[in-house]
């Protein structure tokens, strides 16, 4: 029988984005079955099911029947409180890069809360940056700089291992249990909502002076998405947003003669 630890890896979402190549997607899976993870997810794959994921699966076809497959990376990951981003390099959306080790380091602690996700991108182009916004740090792999050409189901094996070693290294420690009184913290689909919320009170109050606000808001997002506020945070702060609104149309009401 696993340990808590070794359990605590059903709570992390590996997620695979645009998969171009089902073979991809069947190695993808007997890496993660071999270091002990039970399901795998995707996000609109250009061909699954497909004979050459499962012959590629080598034993793994429990994973690939019970596939998760979601049309969006929003539905992929929502009720996740920490989103990880696998990338080869650092992307034109600034972000905190870590490690593979970190990242598992990262990951372990944060599935003490509930569920969390680690996403890779296509083949051919890694992850967007609009999928990489959604994500609180990015994790490269240290690769020879003058060969940095990973294949996909390379990638994951990397990171699942060291998913792994993590799991093990913490059994026994009763690492499942979050902390007394602790509040988890805010899931990934509430965060997203706490944003829409954001940009709705910063045009009510006329912030952006009638310039573009998506510069901003991508300053923002990395702001909240690195503290990370808890679910009472994130109520109080929606509080202090309504308030916000509502100053601003009482506001406009008294300039209307």
């Amino acid at each position: 029988m696993q340990g808590s630890a070794l359990r605590a890896l059903e709570r992390i979402r590996i997620v695979l984005v645009g998969t171009q190549h089902p073979r991809n997607i069947g190695s993808a899976a007997r890496a993660l079955k071999a270091m002990g993870f039970g399901a795998i997810h995707l996000v609109a794959p250009e061909k699954f099911p497909h004979a050459d994921a499962t012959a590629l699966a080598a034993g793994a076809d429990d994973l690939l029947d019970g596939a998760q497959i979601r049309p969006t990376l929003a539905e992929a990951v929502a009720g996740c409180t920490l989103v990880l981003g696998s990338t080869a390099t650092q992307r034109a959306v600034p972000m905190p890069e870590l490690s593979p080790r970190e990242a598992a380091a990262r990951l372990l602690e944060a599935s003490r809360y509930g569920d969390v996700a680690l996403v890779f991108g296509p083949e051919r182009s890694g992850l967007e940056n609009t999928e990489l916004q959604r994500c609180h740090a990015s994790v490269c792999i240290p690769t020879d700089p003058d060969f940095s050409s990973l294949n996909l189901a390379q990638a994951v094996q990397v990171l699942a291992y060291e998913l792994r070693l993590a799991a093990m290294a913490q059994e026994g420690l009763d690492a499942a249990r979050p902390p007394p009184d602790a509040c988890p913290p805010a899931t990934h689909d509430a965060m997203e909502r706490f944003f829409a919320h954001l940009d709705q009170a910063l045009h009510a109050i006329d912030f952006h002076k009638g310039r573009s606000g998506m510069t901003v808001m991508r300053r923002l997002r990395r702001l909240f998405l690195r503290t990370a506020p808890d679910e009472r945070e994130l109520r109080m702060l929606h509080g202090i947003l309504a308030d916000a609104q509502r100053m601003a149309r009482l506001a406009g009401a008294k300039k209307v003669p």
